[in-house]
């Protein structure tokens, strides 16, 4: 059971990227979906939350521009980003609990940098 982040890259300010974090393996279900940020020099911080019920949080610094959706046909997760700002610049990471029975998986993906200029 593995994640396979995608979708990061150069964008300019007002950019509006998608990422995505697919699931792979014997997957049952998502559980809940993270995704968290590290720009150079700061802490990783949480952007966006999904339960399995599908309700969602957001760090204020993103709220009303960033939107956490999942597929669970396709066991994958999308961080859809919006209006983006020169300090979004940061590798994004996704962060997927999965229960492949009988165990449950605390998943990262490998980081995708989303690099915004100004």
């Amino acid at each position: 059971v593995q994640l396979q982040a995608s979708g990061g890259g150069l964008v300019k300010a007002g950019g509006s990227p998608r990422l995505s974090c697919a699931a792979s393996g014997n997957i049952f279900s998502i559980n809940s979906a993270n995704w968290y940020r590290e720009a150079p020099g700061k802490q990783r911080e949480l952007v966006a939350t999904m339960s399995g019920g599908g309700s969602t949080n957001y760090a204020d610094s993103v709220k009303g521009r960033f939107t956490i959706s999942g597929d669970n046909a396709k066991n994958t997760v999308f961080l859809q980003m919006s209006s983006l700002k020169p300090e979004d610049t940061a590798a994004y990471y996704c962060n997927l609990r999965v229960t492949v029975p009988p165990l449950t998986y605390d998943l990262w993906g490998q980081g995708t940098l989303v690099t915004v200029s100004s």
